[in-house]
Formats: structure tokens, sequence, C-alpha cells
């Protein structure tokens, strides 16, 4: 069952947190979802490969701009609707009310001491890995497009800079909670990080 992040039974946890989750629960390297997982990364990859490979595979711009805007397409809409909510139990969306008001829900599976299913690591890292990565290549597409003013391929790198970093925004923001500012999450992270490295040291100068 799936819950919104603004209760208060939602699980909340960290994305930076993910070595300290590790630790606290058994780990569960199978993947469950197989199909899922292909599928979350076969689209955003695919869509990178014709866009490096497009003036080899094909001299038509226009079929290259529509094949890359599918595969993006089809990307946006299988990790925004099925592998987030799969892999790793986070969804988000947009409603609205009966006053035609506007509003963003992020959810996070409920932990349940009952229930034994629990993430795939290795889904979990699947899911991670491509979903940071992916945006993060079109950023540098759209620094390379606009420096070596390739106009032309300008508008299909930002389109995928904006659909694949809406999905990462958005399951950032399920996965830390709305309520928390990423900000404080990261200094709250860093801190963490720097007391576990002097503790020890200073517990080492008192013996």
């Amino acid at each position: 069952m799936l819950r919104q992040d603004s209760s208060d039974d939602t699980e909340d946890v960290s994305l930076f947190d993910a070595d300290e989750e590790t630790s606290r629960r058994p780990k569960k390297s199978k993947i469950k979802h197989p199909i899922a997982s292909f599928f979350h990364l076969f689209f955003r990859v695919s869509a990178i490969i014709v866009y490096l490979l497009c003036e080899l595979l094909s001299s038509s711009y226009i079929a290259c701009m529509v094949t890359i805007i599918l595969l993006l397409s089809c990307d946006f809409w299988a990790v925004k609707n099925v592998t987030g909510r799969l892999m790793v139990g986070l969804r988000w969306w947009n409603q609205v009310d009966d006053d035609g008001k506007s509003h963003w829900v992020f959810e996070a599976r409920k932990a349940s001491a009952h229930s034994k299913k629990t993430t795939s690591e290795a889904e979990s890292r699947i899911f991670w890995l491509g979903l940071i990565s992916c945006p993060l290549l079109w950023v540098i597409f759209a620094f390379s497009a606009l420096f070596s003013f390739k106009v032309k391929w300008l508008a299909i790198v930002i389109m995928g800079v904006t659909l694949q970093g809406a999905n990462l925004y958005g399951y950032i923001r399920c996965k830390v909670g709305s309520r928390k500012n990423l900000t404080s999450v990261a200094t709250s992270y860093l801190g963490r990080q720097l007391l576990r490295q002097t503790v020890p040291k200073e517990e080492q100068a008192v013996s």
C-alpha cells in the first residue's frame, strides 16, 4: 500500500543514507522485477545511443529527432508510472482538486512489520543509477551542443534534460520526503559522516 509522504506513518528515508539502510536490514540482491529493470534502462539508454550515433545511422534529422523524442516519452511514462513503483516503492503525480488547484503528490511505500516484501538492493541500485546518471549525460550534451553551435540539436537535448530531470526530482522528493529541504538533508549527511570519522580518533587518543 502506498501512502502520501505528508502523513506521519510514511517511511521517511534519506537518499543519502543508503549505506546505513543496508547495514540495518538483510540484503536482497535478487532482481524481482527483471522486465521493469530492463525497461527502466532500455528507453533512456537507447535515446542516448541514438543521439550519439544519429548522424551515422541516418542522414535525416527529422527521423532522428522523432525517434529520440519517442524514446524519451516512453522512458518518462515507464519510469514515472511503472518502474519507480515496482523497483523502489515510490511514485509521484499531479492531481487537480475540486477548486481547480493543482497539487503534486509524492508517495513512498509504508514500511510494514508484517510484510515480508523488502526492496531489492540490486533493483534499487539499478533504479537510482539510471535515474541519476542519464540526466547528467543530457546536461553534458546540452553544454556540448551550445558551445559547438549545434542549435538544431539543442531542442532535443533540452527535452531530454526536462523529461528525465522531472523524474529525478520527483523521485528524490518521494525519497527524502516533501517536508524536508534537500540542502538540510545533505548538510545532515555530511555532519554524520564527519562525526563518524572523528569519534574513533578521539576514542583512540583517550585509550
